[in-house]
């Protein structure tokens, strides 16, 4: 999204206005979704150490397909190397 070193908030709005789906390691992006009780956008969050696309790759592929649903109508989808969780937006305070 342009600039490497934008901040996450900047990003953040980016998104949202864009209806975009955040693709991130970063906790920072749940954490302002959790702050602000806002709707959107859609972040998914890849927790794993190695994320080599050999490595990882099809777990996000396959998350992707399963939740694609739940991403347009906001989530936030955590990916580790076993499994995928879901949490529907806006998250419950």
């Amino acid at each position: 999204m342009g600039a490497p070193d934008a901040l996450d908030e900047e990003i953040f709005q980016h998104a949202q206005g864009g209806r975009f789906v955040l693709l991130t390691q970063d906790l920072d992006f749940s954490a302002i979704l959790g702050l602000t009780g806002a709707s959107g956008p859609s972040v998914v969050q890849i927790r794993a150490v190695d994320v080599a696309p050999d490595m990882i790759g099809e777990r996000v592929l396959l998350a992707l397909r399963r939740h694609e649903r739940e991403l347009q109508d906001g989530a936030i989808v955590s990916i580790d190397p076993f499994r995928a969780r879901v949490r529907v937006l806006p998250l419950a305070s």
